[in-house]
C-alpha cells in the first residue's frame, strides 16, 4: 500500500529510472557532439556565419544572431526575435556547430510560417511554469487538509508541464527537418557532412524525448501515491 512520503517509497524508482534515461541521454548528444566538433566543415563557415546565411537565404528579416554563454545552450526566442548561439558553436566550424546553427534557425523558419505547435508550445510556458510551481504545494495541502480537489488540482497542474514536453516534440523534430533540407540544398555543408549533422541532431532530439518520458514517470509516481489514496478520502 501507497504511503504519502515523497522520498522513501517504492515508486521513487521512476523517479530514478527517470534521471537514467535523462542522464544517457544527455551523455549521449554531448558525446555525438563531440565526436562531431572535432570535424571542421569543408566550407570553413561558423555558425554564426552559418546562422546569418540561412536567415538571409530564407527571406527572415527582423531576427537577431548573438552569442551567449554555456554549453549547447542555443536557442530562438521568437518573443524578442533573437537566435543565440552558445560559445561551442557561435564561433565554431565544426559540421557539429553548423548543424546546430541551422536547427535554431529552423524555429525562425517555423516562427515566420506561423507553426501552430510553436505558437502553443510559447502559448503554453507560462502555464507550465506555474503548474510546475505550485503542483506539489497544492498536493501536500491536500494530503494534509483531507482534501480530495486539491490533490486532483495538484496533478493536473503537474500535469501541464508533461504537457508541455509533449508539445515540444513536434517543434524540435520540425526544427531538425527544416534544418537538414537548409543544409543540404543551400550548399553549407558538402553531400558527405549532411548525415554527420543529422546524428548530432538526432542525438539532440532525443534528449527531449527523454525529458517528456522522465515527466511522464514523475506524474505516475505522484499518481501512485496520492491517487488512490485521495478516492479513498
Amino acid at each position: 500500500m501507497f504511503g504519502y512520503g515523497l522520498f522513501y517509497d517504492s515508486t521513487f524508482i521512476l523517479v530514478i529510472l527517470g534521471m537514467i534515461i535523462s542522464m544517457a541521454a544527455s551523455a549521449y548528444v554531448n558525446n555525438t557532439f563531440q565526436k562531431f566538433d572535432k570535424v571542421r566543415s569543408r566550407n570553413n563557415v561558423t555558425g554564426t556565419q552559418a546562422a546569418q546565411y540561412i536567415l538571409q537565404n530564407q527571406g527572415i528579416n527582423g531576427v537577431g544572431v548573438q552569442g551567449i554563454s554555456g554549453n549547447l545552450t542555443d536557442n530562438y526566442n521568437s518573443g524578442t526575435k533573437m537566435l543565440s548561439l552558445s560559445q561551442t558553436t557561435a564561433q565554431s566550424t565544426s559540421v557539429a556547430a553548423i548543424g546546430v546553427a541551422a536547427h535554431e534557425c529552423g524555429h525562425a523558419v517555423q516562427d515566420a510560417e506561423g507553426y501552430f505547435p510553436l505558437r502553443l508550445r510559447a502559448a503554453i510556458v507560462p502555464v507550465a511554469n506555474i503548474g510546475s510551481s505550485l503542483s506539489i504545494p497544492l498536493i501536500l495541502i491536500g494530503v494534509l487538509l483531507r482534501g480530495p480537489f486539491l490533490v486532483n488540482l495538484g496533478l493536473i497542474a503537474f500535469s501541464m508541464a508533461l504537457v508541455f514536453q509533449l508539445i515540444t516534440l513536434p517543434v524540435e523534430f520540425d526544427a531538425s527537418r527544416k534544418a537538414l533540407r537548409i543544409l543540404s540544398d543551400g550548399g553549407l555543408l558538402t553531400e558527405e557532412e549532411v548525415p554527420m549533422a543529422r546524428k548530432v541532431l538526432t542525438a539532440a532530439a532525443l534528449t527531449y524525448v527523454a525529458a517528456a518520458i522522465s515527466t511522464f514517470l514523475q506524474l505516475l509516481r505522484l499518481v501512485l501515491l496520492f491517487g488512490g489514496n485521495n478516492r479513498r478520502n
